[in-house]
Parts: structure tokens; C-alpha cells; sequence
């Protein structure tokens, strides 16, 4: 089932973030019963590389979402190529960089996505036949708003063909509207709101980071549909320092 299908089922999608950049750590992410895992190529230190290694070890578990570095066509087209066919395409602020973003998703004349089939690992290297003329059914892209530029041309964006949805960067929105660092925020809980109201009123699809598996939880009653609840990074942080506190209590050394 793709993750296309997963949205269409109307059912919350919770994921999880990785920012472990290694193939080893992704396997165990994508058996953690997550319903899709993130490859974080924007924040994380992902290579091309370590991309394919993740993308290979989470084959046939779980969906697989890869954020890209930027908008810039390039990578976008260098991860279809690696089989990844769910893309979060960060720092979108208007309907043409949406129009844009989608434009590298699709092969000429629909697109400017470059044609390389024979090296293509999602083309079986050649073996799918009709793969360049079928590719884009398969594809989930969402844009990633993180700004108050994009949240006031939210509607147009999320209106443009060839998006599925609209996933909102709490971090860098709460920063833009001048509260960096808290995402909770009521200012920025209400833009959250806002965009969840006007994607769905549109047909498309919301997501978010959420900051607590009790924010996913309201988030998804409300009606997100790709809801992050943490992240590989996370998880091993606060794991590794609670398995010490345990034994030091909390004069425990951090390192940091």
C-alpha cells in the first residue's frame, strides 16, 4: 500500500523522524509499528549515500518520506531516482515555487524531471518498462510551510495541482512569527489551525510535527493527516539519559 493509499483511508498517519543518517538505525525505526518514517535530508548528515542505505533497509515495512535539502530540482529528481517515492519538499512560499517543486516530480512535457531510466534504481534499472510513463501516479508530495510568507498564500499552495498536501515546520513558522523556539506558542497553534482548515477545505491533506504523543493525538482528532510523533535522535537522547538517571539520579554527566 503507498502512502497515498494510506491518506486516502482517511486514518491518521503517524510517523517517525530519523536523524540517525545510517541504514542500521533506520531498519529498527521502520519495525517500530510507525505507519511511515522520515529521511531527513535537510538538517540531518545525509548523503546520496546514506539516503539509498535507508531507503533499501526500510523496503517492504514501512512507507518511506524523504525530506529534501531545498527546492532546488536536483536533489528532488536524484531521490525519485533512488525509489523514494514520498517527498517532503521544504521552504515553499508561494503557489510558483509549488508549481516548481512539482514540475521536477514530472517527466517532459508535464515536467523537467531529467530521464535516466536505465540507471534508475526505481525504474529497476531498466526493468520497469512503463515506469517513466506511470512514475508520477506513485508519488505523495508534500510542501513544507515554515514561514509567514508561505502561511498567508497557504490556499493557493495547497490548491496547486500535484500536491497532496501541506506539512507545516513548527520550528522556523514560530521563529518567523517571532516566538523561535516555542512552537507552542498561541500565535503559532493558531496559524497551525489555520492551515489545517484551509488545506482541508481544499481536498488536501495536513501535517505537522508534533511536540508531545499527546499533541499528535489532538492534532489527528482535528483532523491531521501525517502526524510526526518524534524522532530517532530523540528517542535515543532521552532514553540514554533516562537509563543513567536511573542509576546516578540526576547528578549524571551530559558531556555537553
Amino acid at each position: 500500500m503507498t502512502l497515498k493509499d494510506q491518506l486516502a483511508s482517511g486514518e491518521p498517519q503517524y510517523g517517525l523522524w530519523m536523524g540517525l543518517a545510517n541504514p542500521y538505525s533506520a531498519e529498527i525505526c521502520a519495525g517500530s509499528g510507525a505507519d511511515w518514517v522520515l529521511i531527513d535530508g535537510e538538517h540531518a548528515p545525509n548523503t546520496l549515500t546514506t539516503v539509498l542505505g535507508q531507503v533499501q533497509s526500510a523496503r517492504g515495512v514501512v512507507e518511506v518520506v524523504a525530506r529534501t535539502p531545498d527546492r532546488d530540482p536536483t536533489p528532488i529528481k536524484q531521490y525519485l531516482d533512488l525509489g523514494v517515492r514520498n517527498l517532503l519538499v521544504p521552504g515553499v512560499e508561494t503557489s510558483q515555487q509549488a508549481a516548481e517543486v512539482v514540475a521536477a516530480t514530472r517527466y517532459p512535457p508535464a515536467g523537467n524531471r531529467g530521464v535516466a531510466s536505465t540507471l534508475n534504481r526505481a525504474a529497476g534499472f531498466g526493468r520497469h518498462t512503463d515506469y517513466l510513463r506511470t512514475a508520477h501516479e506513485s508519488i505523495c508530495l508534500f510542501v513544507q510551510i515554515e514561514s509567514a510568507a508561505g502561511l498567508e498564500s497557504v490556499k493557493e499552495i495547497a490548491q496547486v495541482q500535484g500536491i497532496d498536501g501541506v506539512f507545516v515546520g513548527t520550528g522556523d513558522l514560530a521563529a518567523s512569527l517571532g516566538h523561535l523556539g516555542n512552537p507552542r506558542h498561541p500565535q503559532v497553534r493558531e496559524a497551525l489551525g489555520h492551515v489545517l482548515e484551509t488545506v482541508q477545505g481544499v481536498g488536501g491533506h495536513f501535517g505537522l510535527y508534533a511536540s508531545s504523543p499527546a499533541d499528535s493525538r489532538e492534532w489527528a482528532m482535528k483532523g491531521a493527516a501525517l502526524v510526526a510523533v518524534g524522532s530517532d535522535v530523540g528517542v535515543l537522547q532521552r532514553g540514554t539519559r533516562q537509563l543513567f538517571q536511573q542509576v546516578r539520579g540526576d547528578a549524571i554527566r551530559t558531556g555537553w
